[in-house]
């Protein structure tokens, strides 16, 4: 692993400095290309305009004039966190602004796969809908959609996906990744996506004279959802995405949030007037996402959408459990296919350029989860594929798949699809994320083609491990005041978490629970407490170690405490 310390452009430092903000943070900022205390203000006004979204004003218009005929609107939801969340948004904010029969349909990963396909359009027609809207989906189904507008269903499409060849051919699609749309944030998640569709919807309903901004309803009660969903689905933290995040972040700890999200910090044994990005990334959006992997999303989008504190409470609990069965399903599951990838190539020897397993017994439901363990590990685009579960499809592998900067997986998959015709019968995603289903007897056809793409686009800078930190720790910060400071701020993809970087001396290391190194170091004369997660081999005397800060509390008294993400080599 190559540890590099970023550029701290010292212009933008001293100016972030010169305007208030704290020195540590100032240079922080300045490394993350922020110039001016300006781009720092999260307040709602600062937010990009709805206006600015292709077809945000269209769907308004559609959704006022369902509102206004009393028609009946079906949500098709996707089975993650951004998808669940999306969904409670998007039935929340439509009965605040009016609508009365508003019901929702999740898919079954299993049975139905992703995205609006015909059969979930037809039972969406079956529900006595009107009107149809995605949310998370929606922009690769043309079949689905095509179904759904002969059923004389009206269909909305809200999605940030990126689009294949061929649009649907629905009423009016929002999504920033279409053709034609400048909106800036291209990264905003479908969740952000389905929230600026409500923004028009209450502008337009205010057009209309329903209310006026005096007593418009409050769709900021929506935003810890909001934010809960765009740090689950790691896009990018752009500014506009930061201060949804923001903007959510403060409400949960003011205690303004929906009980279902409450009942989940309970349940993650988190205090959520102290919350982070990394409770949502790690603590209530893993729980989420546990009940579409192993169970049913209707479980998860029904604890962030009841207002019944008891039920609430039972929901989180039932979502705890299942993402502890999670938990056991993806240890067994990583063990067997490090085993799997360790055959793949002699030890000693380089891994391939890409990585592809796949085993009979493997849950669909956490491919993503362990591909991203392999991909953590090795550093290399990775695929793991399970055996499709859905009736009559046993043949089919379903693949998901993780990658490395510099390696964009779903221009990749579409390569791999053109040059082995035949071979992808379905795939999607982003740069560092997609997934994939193919004929059984096709894995090895697939494993080759994804390799050779591998092999043409990856050199050897990509292909090394590289962490990038912001460079030494200045003794004086090493407070843990400092570390509430930074952990109250909004980091995350694309706006990483503080790593700092520098050599010190281990003076003592020894392993806990098995998996994990405990340290005592000496950093600039002296001594702080360090732990390196799920690394288990011993350290030299001297060495240079990136980590983050947190603060660990022991018999009352919480003193600063290093956990190490990684050492040079």
């Amino acid at each position: 692993m190559k540890i590099i310390a970023r550029d701290i452009p010292p212009r933008a430092a001293w100016a972030l400095e010169q305007a208030g903000v704290h020195p540590l943070l100032a240079r922080l900022f300045a490394a993350r290309g922020v110039q001016s205390k300006d781009e720092l203000d999260d307040g709602l006004a600062r937010l990009l305009p709805p206006s600015g979204l292709l077809g945000a004003t269209q769907a308004a218009v559609l959704l006022a004039n369902a509102i206004a005929q009393d028609k009946k609107l079906c949500i098709v939801a996707d089975y993650d966190c951004d998808g669940a969340t999306a969904c409670a948004v998007a039935i929340r904010g439509l009965r605040l602004l009016g609508a009365r029969h508003v019901s929702y349909i999740v898919p079954d990963r299993v049975v139905d796969g992703y995205g609006l396909t015909p059969p979930i359009s037809q039972r969406v027609k079956d529900s006595g809908a009107d009107v149809l809207i995605t949310v998370d989906n929606g922009i690769a189904s043309v079949a689905g959609v095509a179904t759904a507008r002969a059923l004389g269903l009206q269909v909305l499409v809200t999605d940030h996906h990126l689009p294949g060849a061929e649009l649907p051919l629905a009423e009016c699609i929002v999504n920033p990744n279409q053709p034609g749309c400048t909106f800036e944030s291209k990264s905003i998640a479908g969740v952000g996506v389905m929230f600026y569709v409500l923004l028009a919807l209450r502008a337009e309903l205010r057009q209309r004279g329903m209310f006026d901004a005096s007593n418009q309803p409050k769709l900021d009660t929506l935003l810890p959802l909001v934010a809960l969903g765009t740090v689950a689905d790691v896009v990018k933290l752009d500014a506009n995405n930061r201060r949804l995040v923001a903007q959510g972040l403060k409400r949960v700890r003011a205690g303004a949030l929906p009980l279902g999200m409450n009942s989940l910090f309970t349940a993650a044994a988190r205090n959520a007037s102290v919350a982070t990005t990394f409770d949502f990334g790690f603590a209530l959006g893993p729980r989420i996402n546990a009940a579409g992997r192993l169970a049913d999303m209707t479980l998860g989008i029904e604890c962030l959408l009841t207002d019944d504190a008891a039920r609430a409470d039972e929901l989180a609990k039932t979502l705890d459990g299942i993402n502890r069965e999670r938990r056991v399903i993806e240890g067994d599951m990583r063990d067997q296919a490090f085993a799997i990838v360790e055959s793949l190539f002699d030890e000693g020897d380089e891994a391939p350029p890409a990585i592809c397993v796949f085993d009979p017994d493997f849950h669909e439901g956490v491919v993503g989860i362990v591909a991203s363990r392999i991909k953590d590990k090795l550093h290399r685009p990775t695929f793991v594929f399970a055996a499709s579960q859905a009736p009559g499809k046993e043949h089919e592998l379903k693949g998901s798949g993780r990658s490395i900067p510099g390696f964009h997986l779903r221009d990749a998959l579409d390569l791999v699809a053109k040059r082995h015709p035949g071979v992808l019968l379905r795939f999607g995603g982003h740069a560092m994320a997609a997934g994939c289903t193919v004929n059984e007897e096709s894995f090895d056809e697939f494993e080759q083609g994804l390799n050779a793409v591998a092999q043409e686009w990856l050199d050897a800078a990509t292909l090394t491990r590289r962490l990038d930190t912001d460079g030494p720790l200045a003794p004086e910060y090493r407070r843990t005041d400092l570390v509430d400071t930074l952990h109250r701020e909004v980091w995350g993809q694309g706006f990483a978490p503080p790593t700092f970087s520098e050599e010190v001396e281990v003076i003592s290391q020894r392993l806990v629970g098995e998996k994990h190194l405990s340290l005592k170091l000496k950093h600039q004369g002296q001594p702080v407490d360090a732990i390196w997660f799920g690394h288990t081999e011993q350290l030299p005397r001297k060495v240079t170690l990136a980590f983050r800060l947190d603060a660990d509390e022991w018999n009352g008294v919480r003193r600063v405490r290093f956990l190490v993400e990684g050492a040079a080599e």
